[in-house]
């Protein structure tokens, strides 16, 4: 069962790199494919359609996915220690 999490940052960050992707299919210096695999990873909480080519792209890459996954949990963490400590600074001032 999916469990869709709305977040209008992700689904502009999602179809800007979807763009960039279609982009990339036509122009020669950019990786079109790389672009569009990333906005669907970035999408796949956000539409069922991105859902589904997340499970292709995982049937695909069965171990490319998982890894990707954790770094963007470090990715996320990292950013809530940085704001806890931005916070804490203003607080201070």
């Amino acid at each position: 069962m999916m469990e869709f999490r709305p977040s209008i940052k992700r689904k502009v960050a999602g179809i800007s790199l979807l763009v960039l992707g279609v982009l990339g299919l036509i122009l020669p210096f950019l990786q079109g494919f790389l672009f569009l695999a990333l906005g669907t990873f970035v999408l796949r909480d956000q539409y069922a359609w991105a859902h589904r080519g997340m499970e292709w792209i995982r049937r695909k890459w069965p171990t490319a996915v998982p890894a990707i996954e954790e770094r963007e949990a470090r990715l996320v963490a990292w950013g809530e220690r940085q704001g806890a400590k931005m916070r804490g600074l203003f607080r201070r001032a």
